[in-house]
């Protein structure tokens, strides 16, 4: 993994990475970036017609709205920004392609399970080379977990809650309502469309709303957090997402209590950006009870002794 292809990438004008957001291809076990010449991204997008990029500059949509309006495509394009901006903080872990496709499976398996078990170009987990307890999700079904959040975990079924509520935000499309900029709707009609046949305006325009979009959202994500009823409602949408995949959502409680022993008083990672462990606890003691899966946690032991 050359992270310092993403941090040059994450530097870049958000017109540049607009335009060579299609030129970044992820797998579940690796994260590639790289930007084209001119001719090649000429010759790879659309057209787009003077009305759309002058909508740029007069769009007054409220962003209330943008989720709604936004296709998976564009909602796509956005999240890999924002993967790439957070790729220019911290170094993909390359210990264990194993352990990196173990976690895929036990995504793969809680998504095709899900309400949305499809997205633009599906759901890929990577693990950043840190010791901070931490994990993001972009809007583009990037799932980022941290080496020292997986260090909490002690079973598959605890891996599958950290990954159910990294999933459940992604599902709830909470990063794409993080953005407060009102421009952003139009902005995004012209993703994957030649920005050739824009002006200079236009193109600044765009750059400055785009720009503005990825850095509130990992503002949200690295410094402010989401809403307390944001992580609360992706907390009961994880517990949903076990049991439908057949984990035992029971085994978010003994999960949050091994954050909330790990983490400590840090104030960083997810202690500065969730409520605290105990008061997520509270939020999901009685809705868990509402589950009733077969427990077979005891099939999946070798597995998860295998790996970690």
């Amino acid at each position: 993994m050359n992270t310092q292809k993403y941090s040059g990438f994450a530097r870049i004008g958000a017109a540049a990475l607009l335009v060579s957001l299609g030129l970044l291809c992820w797998s579940c076990t690796t994260v590639a970036g790289a930007v084209g010449t001119g001719a090649q991204i000429a010759g790879a997008l659309g057209v787009i017609n003077t009305e759309t990029a002058g909508a740029i500059s007069r769009s007054s949509e409220a962003i209330g709205r943008a989720a709604e309006e936004i296709t998976p495509e564009q909602e796509y394009y956005i999240g890999r920004a924002v993967g790439a901006n957070l790729l220019s903080r911290y170094k993909i872990w390359n210990g264990s392609s194993a352990l990196t496709r173990y976690l895929n499976e036990i995504c793969n398996a809680i998504v095709i399970n899900s309400p949305r078990p499809e997205i633009f170009n599906g759901y890929h987990l990577a693990i950043l080379d840190s010791p901070e307890v931490n994990a993001f999700a972009t809007s583009g079904g990037h799932i980022f977990i941290t080496r020292g959040l997986i260090s909490c975990a002690d079973s598959e079924d605890a891996l599958a809650a950290i990954i159910a509520h990294e999933i459940g935000h992604i599902q709830l499309q909470h990063g794409i309502k993080a953005i407060k900029n009102s421009r952003i709707t139009q902005a995004v009609m012209i993703t994957g469309t030649s920005a050739a046949s824009l002006g200079n305006d236009d193109l600044k325009e765009l750059a400055s709303v785009m720009d503005e979009s990825v850095n509130e959202i990992i503002t949200t994500l690295v410094e402010k957090g989401y809403s307390r009823d944001q992580e609360y409602d992706a907390d009961t949408a994880a517990l949903s997402l076990m049991a439908a995949a057949g984990y035992d959502p029971s085994a978010f409680i003994p999960m949050l209590q091994l954050l909330e022993k790990n983490q400590g008083n840090s104030g960083a990672g997810l202690a500065k950006t969730h409520p605290s462990p105990a008061q997520r606890i509270e939020n999901v003691r009685e809705t868990v009870l509402k589950f009733k899966v077969p427990d077979t946690r005891s099939y999946r032991t070798a597995r998860y002794e295998q790996f970690l």
